[in-house]
């Protein structure tokens, strides 16, 4: 199965569509532009972020609701630069009837049914969201609002990649409404770091936490704060954005509330987001050549057990008493009970969609007491005692989790280079790639120029890192700080 799939050396992109399609994650949707039908190996990992992530969101005071699915086209118009920056994307719906063509063409539309305002199929939902708060806020009693909603979006990308950027995707957005900047500010930061956190603790994912230059920002925000992780072949993924909003928004949908000193104030705003585009971040961060490699914690399955050559009623009776003992410890496990393929085939499948550690169990393994172990990160196989194989399985998955981990922090740290010129610039993305930490003289102009000649953008603008003044690779003006340059998905 794996030699059905293209080596990572010899073409990368090819290689990630082949894991998407042999690990049954996705396919795209035929006759259907830029979508994708999400299978169950793929949805499963989605339900695992989304109950992980709801969970931290709850546990810091927020709750979910749902907005609608269209919005008035007059909404996006009151958000200047908002608009702006979504209008290239929006999907517009002008009809509400079909009706079948009198000359025998088949359904066409009803030109009697156009509807009086054009609707958008949300791209975001800022716009709707905030008309409603206008409705729900009257005094600062009414204040924080904490929102999140867990939906599906539409923007009509040109060219699509599954999970990575398609005309429709799942994911969450939140948007809170505050009394103050300051309040304001700290739940960005907030949510921020719940981001961070979760790649780094759930999908084993280092990531670098910074803001976004002013030409990078969220359409409609004031600050634009991301979490960016580096994959495999050396590109950067921007993993989680997190959005101060000023009051921008709720000028625009006229927003009041009534201070503590008893006067009139617009709210003060955020949105934050990440959508199943962290699937394919798991996918470019973990995998290799021979399929899915998947965090334990997000792995539908953790354990599969397999009894060899083929199941019998007593290895189906010692398969039950093993899993019994591992779901007791929390472990998702299930037990391989097909009798029509060969060992050596299941092997290869559980290796190509990722379950993170597989058990043998033969004749001989009852006899002995033993059983085999495979983890998958690293293919390495052992015989341990099955006294006890409850606690060796939960230390062996939170081991496999931190050695994922381990191993992409260490891959993504010696792909951060110092450049003091662009020809270093230049020569590092070409023959290294990774992050290339840079001076910059803070212009937007020099930035797309940047971009021109290197086809690198401005990932971000560290949080927590030093500061170092020098001279913009570029124009050699003056620099107070060098940022992160990477090519990008």
């Amino acid at each position: 199965m794996a030699k059905e799939i293209t080596p990572r050396s010899e073409n990368y992109s090819k290689w990630y569509l082949d894991i998407v399609h042999k690990a049954k994650l996705a396919e795209n949707a035929e006759e259907v532009y830029g979508c994708m039908v999400i299978r169950p190996n793929g949805y499963g990992i989605w339900e695992r972020m989304r109950d992980a992530l709801d969970a931290m969101f709850k546990d810091t005071g927020h709750v979910n609701a749902y907005f609608p699915l269209f919005i008035p086209k007059r909404f996006l118009s009151k958000e200047a630069a908002h608009v702006e920056g979504f209008a290239k994307e929006c999907a517009v719906v002008t009809h509400y009837r079909l009706k079948n063509d009198p000359d025998g063409n088949g359904v066409i539309v009803d030109p009697e049914a156009k509807l009086a305002e054009e609707l958008i199929v949300r791209p975001t939902s800022e716009t709707i969201i905030w008309n409603a708060y206008r409705n729900w806020i009257q005094s600062y009693r009414d204040l924080p609002i904490l929102i999140n909603q867990w939906a599906n979006v539409v923007r009509w990308e040109m060219r699509t990649r599954p999970f990575l950027r398609t005309a429709e995707f799942l994911w969450q957005e939140g948007h809170t409404a505050h009394a103050s900047a300051e309040e304001a500010m700290s739940e960005t930061r907030l949510i921020l770091d719940i981001y961070a956190r979760f790649a780094e603790e759930w999908m084993a994912m280092p990531v670098i936490k910074g803001v976004k230059t002013p030409n990078e920002r969220f359409a409609g925000a004031d600050e634009t704060f991301c979490i960016e992780a580096l994959m495999q072949d050396g590109k950067a993924l921007q993993a989680g954005t997190s959005h101060f909003l000023g009051q921008n928004f709720a000028k625009a949908f006229d927003v009041y509330f009534l201070n503590k000193d008893n006067q009139q104030e617009h709210v003060w705003a955020t949105s934050w987001g990440v959508s199943t585009r962290l699937i394919g971040g798991l996918i470019m961060t973990h995998s290799d050549d021979d399929g899915l490699v998947l965090p334990p914690k997000l792995a539908p399955t953790q354990v599969v057990i397999v009894p060899i050559p083929k199941p019998s009623p007593d290895l189906t009776e010692a398969a039950d008493r093993i899993a019994t003992q591992l779901r007791a410890k929390g472990i998702r496990v299930s037990i391989d009970n097909d009798d029509q393929n060969r060992p050596g085939f299941k092997f290869a499948e559980y290796e190509m969609v990722g379950i993170p550690v597989r058990l043998g169990l033969g004749q001989r393994d009852l006899a002995t007491g033993q059983i085999e172990v495979a983890r998958r990160d690293t293919k390495e196989k052992s015989s341990v005692p099955l006294d006890g194989i409850g606690d060796y399985i939960a230390r062996l998955l939170d081991e496999i989790q931190q050695n994922l981990f381990d191993r992409a922090k260490t891959y993504r740290d010696t792909h951060i280079t110092k450049a003091d010129s662009l020809a270093e610039m230049e020569d590092i993305l070409e023959n290294k790639g990774g992050f290339v930490h840079a001076h910059w003289d803070g212009t937007t102009e020099t930035e797309l120029q940047i971009k021109e000649r290197t086809k690198a953008t401005i990932r971000c603008i560290p949080l927590d890192w030093p500061d170092e003044a020098g001279q913009c690779v570029l124009t050699g003006k003056p620099s107070e700080r060098r940022v992160l340059f990477a090519r990008a998905y």
